[in-house]
């Protein structure tokens, strides 16, 4: 291997010609931000596909929540010159037969090192490219989860399932990666681990799933608590966290009865029921986490709180049709925890979770904790408004005056 300082310009201009060969190119990446800075993009992807229409250079870049992709004609330099642009920190270009990387150290020097292959690199020019797993379906976690067979196979039967679970981990692996680079969740250390507690835990395929993620992948110490209603599930999960050797405890108990001996960094409610992810959010609010991501299930509560109340003028529509009152009700539970959630001192995004496809409830809130309740009163101002106006208590108001 080889490894040497120049210019950052010039390490660029050399591995820009490579990047425009469509013969030589197997794949580029580009990630990380030089110090100062705050690239558009977290990380982009590059790569040559073969199209009905010819061969395009394609271009995957990726935001905090979603991927991007474009495909444009080969000898079009535009957007490969538009990415080149932006600091990031490293860029890595392989070809068929050498691996080079570029760290920028400043933002006019770079330490260039490019490493021979030991054998050729197959290029992959297929469109359909299977995305790149977190966790590979073959991780010993789904198979004594029951996803993957004894072979490390994906059962057909659990596809939707393992989505799930792999576009969680994107968006827990985007959430914690800005919170720690932030400084809003502390780096863990082996006397400290980063301290996770899921409420309303269910069979645990999540809860495993990122415990094995950080630890494994990220390598982060990390200690696991899941909480559940169902005696069977705690003792369901115990045996399976028996059967991984990992460390995690679960606890049968309400979320609102839940006893922590020390609070936790991140606290995850994926799809618990109805008003069980107010009770987790509030939970979440006292221990003031420093990061919660929740994605909520069924929102039966506000739904029949409309179906009761008079719709105000001019919105009869948005209530008139069963599916329509239901899908809007979804939408006003978020609307308004969001926002209580930025009054309690949080950084609030609503996000997609999952495809549509895979299951209807696919909204996820993920916060970080600032410490610092929005200023100037327009949130508490327009939440109150809100409520008044649909004639709506929102569970997570309740909670929260109760304290």
């Amino acid at each position: 291997m080889s490894r040497e300082s120049e210019p950052l310009l010039r390490a660029l201009n050399r591995m820009r010609s490579v990047i425009l060969d469509p013969e030589q190119l197997v794949k580029a990446v580009a990630s990380g931000k030089q110090r100062g800075s705050a690239p558009k993009w977290r990380r982009a992807e590059i790569r040559y596909v073969d199209l009905k229409a010819g061969r395009h250079l394609q271009i995957t870049t990726y935001d905090a929540t979603q991927a991007f992709t474009a495909n444009h004609p080969v000898g079009d330099p535009a957007a490969l010159d538009d990415l080149l642009d932006l600091p990031f920190a490293n860029w890595v270009v392989t070809t068929a037969t050498e691996q080079t990387q570029i760290q920028a150290k400043s933002p006019t020097t770079a330490l260039v090192s490019t490493t021979e292959l030991t054998a050729p690199v197959e290029v992959e020019r297929g469109h359909d490219q299977a995305k790149e797993r977190l966790l590979p379906e073959s991780d010993p976690v789904f198979r004594v989860l029951g996803l993957s067979d004894k072979d490390g196979k994906l059962k057909p039967s659990r596809q939707a399932k393992y989505r799930q679970v792999e576009e969680f981990l994107r968006q827990l692996d985007a959430a914690l990666t800005d919170a720690m680079k932030s400084g809003k969740v502390r780096t863990p250390t082996a006397e400290e681990p980063l301290r996770i507690i899921d409420l309303g835990a269910g069979n645990g395929y999540l809860t495993f799933a990122a415990q094995r993620y950080l630890t494994e992948v990220r390598e982060l110490p990390v200690v696991v608590t899941g909480v559940d209603v169902k005696e069977q599930s705690r003792e369901h999960n115990s045996k399976i966290a028996d059967e991984l050797g990992v460390h995690a405890e679960f606890v049968a108990g309400t979320i609102e009865g839940v006893q922590l001996d020390e609070k936790p960094d991140v606290v995850l409610a994926l799809h618990a029921c109805d008003t069980a992810t107010d009770d987790a959010l509030a939970r979440a609010i006292e221990w003031e986490a420093p990061l919660v991501l929740a994605a909520p299930c069924c929102h039966h509560d506000i739904a029949a709180q409309l179906r009761k109340a008079p719709t105000p003028a001019p919105y009869s529509m948005l209530t008139r049709h069963g599916i329509l009152r239901e899908r809007f009700a979804d939408t006003l539970t978020d609307a308004l925890r969001a926002s209580l959630l930025r009054l309690s001192g949080y950084r609030v995004e609503v996000v997609q979770f999952v495809e549509s496809q895979h299951t209807p409830r696919n909204t996820m809130l993920r916060a970080i904790r600032t410490g610092s309740p929005v200023k100037g009163g327009s949130v508490k101002k327009e939440y109150d408004e809100l409520v008044a106006e649909w004639g709506v208590r929102p569970k997570l108001g309740e909670l929260l005056a109760e304290r």
